[in-house]
């Protein structure tokens, strides 16, 4: 199944997409997407139902992010090695591990907020991992019985605030409100054939800047769930973000960072997609 949130910001309602791409209320049948609704067993229910004889919701509702209440919104970085190359930075023997603040989170095609002191924004195309079921200490053997599927991520980073004055660490540049834009959907497992060969494309004002594939990921999904279950517990409908292939503005010589108006437009395969514009802090 493909499962969203649709509507105004914080009255957003279930949904999902059919067979023939419409979207279709679930509220009748669910209170929402998170937590206890991500489980096995609750998603194999849902499934049962034939979508087509739902409610029809307009397409041009708003769509939020695909989870609500997320607990944990956890990143892993440089796990592409030729991202890592871009930004001059060593391939990690072990995943780089920060976090984006919840408060983060926002709809796929809300707007980008540029912080007043921003200088150097940055996009960032990635795969998310839903976790369905409370996860610790598992193998990697064990870990797809512990996701309850995939999404398509922006990781919006401040260079500035991640790296010139970063204290030592990232969270500061990743964590800024709009920088989590999340969905347009979450995609059962079942819904991807290979979630290790998934095409990852991220365009600024109609010029390509990405082009990538979940191929080249060092981590792998599974491996990067048991390896984070290891030093924290994840519970249903946590998020775990999981690097992006080459391309990002800081990388580009001279580099290139986000200003008011620029239009971004990104896609993997299977996940769709997302369109945001820039817009200046209030």
């Amino acid at each position: 199944m493909k499962l969203l949130r649709v509507g105004p910001v914080g009255e957003e309602k279930p949904a999902a997409i059919d067979q023939n791409g419409d979207i279709r209320d679930l509220s009748h049948l669910i209170d929402d997407i998170s937590g206890e609704q991500l489980s096995e067993e609750a998603l194999s229910k849902l499934a049962l139902h034939d979508l087509t004889t739902l409610p029809l919701i307009d397409e041009n509702t708003r769509i939020g992010a695909c989870v609500n209440n997320v607990g944990k919104f956890v990143c892993i970085g440089l796990n592409y090695a030729d991202h890592a190359e871009e930004s001059g930075m060593p391939i990690p023997e072990q995943p780089v591990v920060f976090n984006k603040w919840t408060s983060a989170i926002c709809g796929p095609n809300d707007d980008i907020v540029k912080p007043a002191e921003s200088t150097k924004l940055d996009w960032e195309v990635e795969l998310g991992i839903v976790i369905g079921k409370e996860t610790k200490n598992i193998s990697e053997a064990q870990a797809s019985e512990h996701i309850a599927g995939f999404c398509l991520i922006n990781d919006v980073s401040e260079r500035a605030f991640q790296l010139d004055i970063s204290g030592g660490q990232w969270d500061k540049g990743k964590g800024c409100d709009t920088f989590g834009p999340i969905g347009p959907w979450l995609a059962t497992k079942d819904e991807i054939d290979d979630v290790h060969n998934l095409a990852m494309t991220l365009s600024v004002n109609g010029k390509t800047f990405q082009n990538g594939n979940t191929k080249t990921m060092i981590f792998k999904p599974d491996f990067i769930v048991s390896y984070l279950s290891q030093f924290m517990s994840l519970q249903a409908g946590d998020v775990i973000s999981t690097g992006t292939p080459p391309g990002v503005g800081l990388g580009q010589n001279p580099p290139v960072y986000l200003n008011v108006g620029d239009k971004i437009k990104l896609s993997i395969e299977g996940l769709g997609e997302q369109t945001q514009t820039v817009i200046a802090e209030d």
